[in-house]
């Protein structure tokens, strides 16, 4: 079954992928986690007609590539560049500490529940009995106040 749809569509894969991506490798990695997945989904690809079976393919990989993506600007904003001068903790706890305190009371549990204690969204959602998705949009708002205090 998969080595029908390989031989199918992944040359199609490849040159839909290194045009949305600019690379070979990216996009040589991203069909092949394409075509893994399709392993793990093999019961459900039987099931489907080839049409449907191209779509469920393109779609995995533009998920993917998705993913790659958000991943990728994640780790850009949380790279920063080591600071050449050692600064004061003390005073930079205590900027910390007033920043966070500008923060409304719900957003502020909720950043430090995150990202200081180091709890997941969903664990923080089952604390509060909140959604998932409201738990992480006022995180996001938290994040946005933080950048416009910080510049």
């Amino acid at each position: 079954m998969i080595e029908s749809l390989y031989k199918q569509f992944h040359q199609e894969l490849i040159s839909w992928c290194r045009k949305k991506t600019q690379s070979t490798a990216l996009s040589d990695d991203l069909v092949q986690e394409t075509y893994l997945r399709a392993l793990k989904s093999n019961d459900l690809l039987k099931t489907l007609e080839p049409r449907q079976q191209r779509a469920w393919l393109y779609r995995t990989l533009q998920n993917l590539y998705i993913d790659y993506i958000r991943r990728s600007a994640f780790e850009a904003c949380t790279d920063a560049p080591p600071e050449t001068q050692e600064e004061d903790t003390a005073y930079s706890e205590i900027d910390c500490l007033e920043m966070l305190n500008l923060l409304p009371d719900e957003e502020k549990v909720l950043f430090i529940l995150r990202y200081l204690e180091g709890y997941h969204s969903t664990e923080i959602a089952k604390m509060f009995d909140l959604p998932p998705g409201t738990v992480r949009s006022r995180l996001s708002s938290a994040r946005k106040r933080l950048r416009k205090l910080w510049s």
